[in-house]
């Protein structure tokens, strides 16, 4: 288990680029299951979660090329189906959450899915009944091995666009009937689709292959099957959570900071909220410049006085991955502020270990914290901690950074899930962090 070593208390200064998008890439690999063409993919970031996918293409028969940092070429014209049935598809597949969304390709294109129920965060409850019910909904049978824990989808004859009205608009859950939906056979209609971002880009690149979806970018999609799709070039937006955690470093540790080639157009309201906790952002052509916060930060108020309340919702709602990271900004804040997780019910369960390190904060019931900020009159204390999760571990090593002494985070491996070489990337600007393995 990897180990990373903080000493905190210091200013940064500097440029920091954002990687790939992990969510975006997660579902721009599976799609290349959806043709036998050469399919090509910039910016996808070198992570954990990733690689574990990229290589289960490989094992899949992916034929998996190098082109140069960030760019791969993919071709899925020789697929070992059989690596389906094997015991080390269950090793590959169990181990990540990401790898359900091979399931709505492969549905689409041979007929047939299986998966290992996947694993991933431990932030709750994360139903998987979007993807099969949308599934059931083109025709596909669905069977469900309890004692192996492995699903399956088939369709022998083939899927038939229905309309469907998803129960909850998740993400991956749209990402996986989209993929499916564009080779069956007439017309799919999803309602109450997810839209973020990542979903669009999916669209986008899905339609650049030859698939036929109207609507993207709305809760509203059009699909109109197709026989075949073709080979792509594909560029990956950067990461809006990678990008929100830098802003939430450079308050915190009262540092400038700059965040390049952001692509400001796409991060829908996760300027405003930030600056809801009084953080100020300046935009720079597409670049953030986050100014040092030398007299602190004050979070803003409703009209009528009440306390700021700053909660997650689905697209174009506050992504509910920065919570944890605006939870952290507010223990330095001046004033309070309720985090209302509401979609996720374990997620705030690392705030203990915030309160270790001194922070004022008082957890209402799994769903919220209540947050009353220091003002920087009082410094988090350095501590020894372990990572839950990707996001509590970046919330963490945040907290780490702008702490008085040397702490120690345990499981760093969570944080590798999500963030390129972030020890390397934060010493660039003047963070002291060593790795200990």
């Amino acid at each position: 288990m990897g180990t990373f070593q903080i000493e905190g208390g210091h200013r940064l200064s500097g440029e920091i680029q954002p990687q790939g998008a992990k969510n975006e890439a997660l579902q721009i690999l599976c799609a290349v299951l959806l043709t036998d063409e050469k399919v090509i993919i910039n910016n996808i970031p070198d992570i954990l979660d990733v690689n574990k996918l990229i290589n289960l293409l490989g094992n899949l028969g992916v034929k998996v090329e190098k082109l140069g940092k960030g760019s791969y070429s993919f071709q899925s014209d020789e697929l070992d189906m059989d690596y389906l049935a094997s015991d080390q598809f269950k090793v590959d597949g169990g181990g990540l959450r990401g790898s359900i969304m091979i399931v709505g390709p492969l549905l689409g294109r041979f007929g047939k899915g299986f998966i290992p129920k996947p694993g991933g965060d431990k932030i709750g409850r994360r139903r998987l009944d979007t993807h099969f019910e949308g599934f059931m909904k083109l025709g596909a049978s669905f069977r469900y091995n309890k004692e192996e824990r492995f699903y399956g989808v088939e369709a022998p004859n083939g899927l038939k666009g229905d309309f469907m009205l998803l129960e909850e608009a998740s993400v991956t859950g749209t990402a996986n009937i989209v993929m499916a939906a564009v080779l069956a056979k007439g017309t799919t209609t999803i309602y109450n689709a997810a839209c973020e971002p990542y979903l669009q880009q999916l669209c986008k690149m899905l339609n650049s292959m030859g698939a036929k979806i109207q609507g993207v970018g709305s809760n509203l999609l059009t699909i109109e099957g197709v026989e075949k799709l073709g080979g792509c070039e594909h560029t990956i937006l950067p990461d809006m959570i990678e990008i929100g955690s830098w802003i939430g470093l450079a308050a915190m540790t009262q540092s400038e900071i700059t965040i390049k080639n952001v692509n400001w157009d796409m991060l829908g309201i996760i300027p405003i909220t930030f600056r809801k906790l009084g953080i100020n952002l300046e935009r720079k052509g597409d670049d953030i410049h986050i100014p040092a916060h030398t007299d602190g930060y004050e979070v803003q108020s409703f009209i009528d006085g009440s306390i700021m309340n700053i909660s997650d919702a689905p697209w174009p709602g506050f992504t509910p991955d920065l919570l944890s990271i605006m939870l952290v900004i507010a223990t330095q804040a001046r004033g309070s502020v309720l985090i209302h997780q509401k979609m996720f019910e374990s997620r705030l369960f690392f705030v203990d270990k915030l309160i270790d390190m001194g922070a004022k904060i008082i957890l209402c019931d799994p769903h919220r914290a209540t947050v009353i900020g220091h003002d920087f009159k009082s410094q988090l204390k350095a501590t020894t901690m372990t990572s839950p999760d990707i996001r509590a571990g970046i919330s963490l090593l945040i907290a780490a950074l702008s702490a008085k002494g040397t702490s120690t985070i345990h499981n760093i491996e969570q944080i590798d899930r999500g963030y390129e070489n972030i020890e390397e990337r934060l010493r660039a600007i003047g963070a002291k962090i060593t790795r200990l393995n």
